[in-house]
């Protein structure tokens, strides 16, 4: 389960963060997670459960934001959302190479205190 390894570095970042801004509390971790970003968003609630079970994240909020996958189809000129791993425009059938959206992984926002 990688997905700990993932929110322990994470969450070093965050602490690294909040000590910059002279911050001593940790509130709420704020994340994306592109559905291609190869992190499983429910391995990484569980594995934020495990940390939160120890200080100084026992009350710290984790709010998760799943990013959906969106393509670019160069023949219509228009984004589209595939409906499968192949990525095959809507509209015209076209294979997207172009991935717009659905491969992050960010620490987006923390609330500290």
């Amino acid at each position: 389960m990688h997905e700990l390894a993932l929110l322990q570095e994470l969450c070093t970042l965050a602490s690294r963060a909040a000590a910059e801004q002279g911050a001593s509390r940790i509130h709420r971790l704020e994340l994306r997670v592109g559905e291609l970003g190869g992190v499983d968003p429910q391995a990484l609630r569980q594995a934020f459960a495990v940390v939160a079970a120890t200080a100084p994240w026992q009350e710290v909020e984790l709010q998760l934001e799943v990013v959906p996958t969106r393509c670019f189809c160069s023949h219509c000129e228009q984004p589209f959302r595939p409906t499968d791993v192949i990525h095959a425009c809507p509209t015209c059938g076209a294979l997207s190479r172009q991935v717009m959206e659905g491969r992050e992984l960010e620490l987006v926002a923390l609330e500290v205190s």
